[in-house]
């Protein structure tokens, strides 16, 4: 199973709707002069959601050995509209989950 299938297949476990691959787009993200976040997010369509049409994943490496990899899913939904978006708003929430 490749990556994008199984970002496909991790929406639609959380999300309840059929994921279908529409691109890849390259995201780097600087804050203050410092790349926090560099990588490719994985663009889908989405079927059967009540909210929105689209959904936006990636994965990336954790510290834990015993979870080497982790997925992200954002939904479209404001203010994650884009790519770009939606890693602001996933940075954003690690970081609010991080202060609790």
């Amino acid at each position: 199973m490749t990556q994008i299938e199984e970002l496909g297949d991790v929406i639609h476990k959380l999300h309840g709707a059929k994921a279908t691959h529409v691109e890849s787009v390259p995201v780097k993200e600087v804050f203050k002069g410092k790349t926090v976040w560099d990588g490719v997010v994985e663009v889908f369509d989405l079927k059967g959601h009540p909210k929105t049409h689209r959904a936006y994943a990636w994965t990336h490496a954790t510290d834990d050995p015993a979870q080497p990899r982790r997925s992200v899913t954002v939904l479209h939904i404001p203010p994650a509209v884009s790519p770009v978006t939606a890693v602001r708003a996933a940075i954003l929430q690690e970081m609010r989950n991080a202060q609790a």
